[in-house]
């Protein structure tokens, strides 16, 4: 039996949800933000509009580079997250969802799958009207935008909810798979990175028609077995991952940064301790402690010593 499933992503859903709550910030760069308890502008930017994302700002970037890119736009906003309120919005457009779905599999705040096989009888032109629906239905009753990508698999479906986006619908069906990825960069396909496509480039492959070339050895031997023949597979949309009754599940995170920046063995010890035992299992390493060439190049070997300095002061918190 041939499935239809469907990805729904919701378009920059943080900044989308403060346009939907003040409107008027509909035509203003916003970018909603995870403030560290640094104060002033220390912390990073969770999504922006795609106002914002005009002049280069995105997700992960620090406040202050956001700030400066958007130097020119007076009317910029900068937010602090409000996770209540996106969970509240989340949970209205997930019922929405869950109503229309034989198999309803949570992902995220942001976006999820739904195995609709049943109730539009393998049809790709009646799934086409359901999505149209559900996109309908979500904008009348909590004024979000959503993209959805329709297709046989999950793997074609969340490519395809990023292809027209925002605000999109792209139908994919399973004669026109072949035709849809080709032109395609091979950076689309999940799990290939920055680092897996400039080694393509290296081999003067760019897009998944050029990949195609490739036979599942040379993958293999490149990548690994595993790897290798994912990749070969993807690029043909071949996966059979089923959708998977799955709810939301609550969160909890928060950012933190140390009160200042410091290369001092003592400090960090304390700090870090400090915060393990709080029950913090992530940390990250600013790059201020990575020094720089003259000609702006990292210093490869200054790095793995700061690295490994870090992996000592870890190391003696476990004893």
């Amino acid at each position: 039996m041939g499935r239809v499933i469907f990805h729904i992503d919701f378009d920059y859903f943080y900044a989308q949800c403060e346009e939907v709550r003040s409107p008027e910030l509909k035509t203003k760069p916003v970018c909603v933000c995870v403030f560290s308890d640094r104060g002033g502008d220390s912390g990073a930017i969770a999504t922006a509009n795609y106002t914002a994302r005009k002049y280069g700002v995105k997700s992960g970037i620090p406040i202050s580079f956001a700030k400066k890119r958007l130097e020119e736009r007076k009317d910029a906003v900068f937010l602090p997250v409000d996770f209540e309120y996106y969970s509240e919005m989340t949970e209205k457009a997930m019922k929405i969802m869950k109503k229309n779905a034989d198999v309803f599999e949570y992902v995220g705040r942001d976006e999820a799958y739904l195995d609709v096989t049943k109730r539009v009888e393998e049809n790709f032109t009646k799934a086409s009207h359901l999505a149209q629906q559900i996109k309908n239905s979500i904008r009348t009753k909590i004024k979000l935008s959503c993209s959805i990508g329709v297709s046989p698999n999950k793997l074609i479906s969340k490519i395809a909810s990023d292809y027209q986006k925002p605000d999109g619908l792209t139908v994919v069906e399973p004669d026109k798979i072949d035709q849809f990825l080709e032109p395609l960069k091979i950076r689309v396909i999940p799990g290939i990175g920055k680092k897996t496509e400039e080694k393509f480039k290296e081999m003067n492959i760019e897009t998944i028609e050029d990949l195609k070339k490739l036979d599942v050895f040379t993958l293999n031997k490149e990548f690994g077995r595993k790897s290798g023949t994912y990749i070969y597979n993807a690029i043909r949309g071949i996966s059979n991952e089923p959708v998977k009754e799955k709810e939301e599940s609550i969160q909890y995170s928060k950012i933190t940064t140390l009160k200042k920046d410091s290369k001092d063995y003592e400090f960090l010890l304390e700090n870090l301790k400090e915060w393990f035992s709080a029950g913090v299992h992530c940390v990250g390493i600013g790059s201020k402690l990575f020094q720089k060439k003259e000609d702006g190049s990292f210093d490869l070997k200054k790095v793995e010593e700061k690295v490994q300095e870090a992996i000592q002061i870890v190391e003696s918190l476990k004893k």
